[in-house]
């Protein structure tokens, strides 16, 4: 196992609450990231280092690109659809008091995987849920607390995902029709080293995990073997994604929330330059 403690560069100073989810557009060479308790969406281009903010109407828990353009918003009363042109609408509007949205990912069909969990972290009140570009949609799971990370295995094959106070990363089989089956752990983060929150899978099949309270992200082997660790001086690091023209530099979103004392870098936006080689993600088809 491999340990670094000063291979990051600090991408975006910033104070985000709760900075999250962050993804690499390649039709705009942009990383989007977000700050889901300030209701606030974040570009960042790493050639020219500009920089851009929207505020949405209520908190957001993940955004991601569309094949056609616009952006899909996993958002507290549902998934939302931004066109290019600004224009706001709604793709599944399903309100439930007291629950808000989290981390989401598309899977290699073009649908979206979206998580939900209440805000008191209520045990069992979270979901997992399945939207086709058409609007369709399937809890996949309804038993969830804090639903985080989710991805697929470069062939498709696998399917990563993390209920963050189970402490582990499982894995399901994807299956022919593209939903999951036969759920197992592929680890577990030991008492004292956090709670894993976001992934994301290298070309490698390499699932990185953020951990948060545990001031790292890690890198498990796809038999479950931890062989990395970068370590960092901000404690909650919240979620992972590779970026970049060849997908080689790894993008980390932090958060300051319920920190006393937070450091100066935490709800930055993080990066360890030439950490791997991601896996082109795909936009959600709808």
């Amino acid at each position: 196992m491999t340990t670094t403690g000063t291979a990051f560069e600090v991408a975006v100073h910033a104070e985000a609450t709760l900075g999250e989810g962050p993804t690499w557009d390649p039709a705009t060479g942009r990383l989007l990231w977000l700050d889901i308790l300030n209701s606030r969406v974040h570009t960042y281009d790493p050639a020219t280092g500009r920089r851009t903010l929207r505020r949405t109407d209520q908190h957001v828990g993940a955004v991601k690109p569309r094949a056609g353009g616009g952006l899909v918003l996993n958002l507290r009363d549902g998934i939302g659809l931004l066109d290019p042109d600004g224009t706001f609408r709604w793709l599944h509007r399903e309100p439930v008091p007291g629950r808000r949205a989290n981390d989401a990912a598309v899977a290699p069909d073009g649908s979206l995987w979206a998580g939900t969990m209440r805000y008191d972290e209520a045990l069992g009140g979270g979901t997992l849920s399945r939207f086709t570009g058409d609007g369709t949609a399937e809890t996949v799971l309804d038993d969830v607390t804090v639903s985080n990370g989710t991805g697929w295995s470069p062939d498709g094959r696998l399917m990563y995902y993390i209920d963050t106070p189970t402490r582990r990363i499982d894995v399901f089989d994807v299956t022919a029709d593209g939903g999951v089956a036969n759920r197992r752990p592929l680890a577990t983060v030991e008492e004292g080293a956090g709670f894993p929150d976001g992934l994301c899978v290298d070309a490698e099949g390499c699932v990185w995990v953020a951990l948060w309270d545990g001031g790292a992200v890690r890198r498990y082997t796809p038999s479950g073997d931890l062989d990395r660790v970068i370590t960092l001086p901000v404690p909650r690091v919240t979620a992972c994604a590779f970026g970049g023209p060849d997908l080689a530099d790894l993008y980390l979103t932090t958060a300051r929330v319920g920190l006393s004392a937070p450091h100066p870098l935490a709800g930055s936006l993080l990066v360890v330059p030439g950490a791997g080689r991601g896996v082109a993600q795909p936009a959600f088809a709808g």
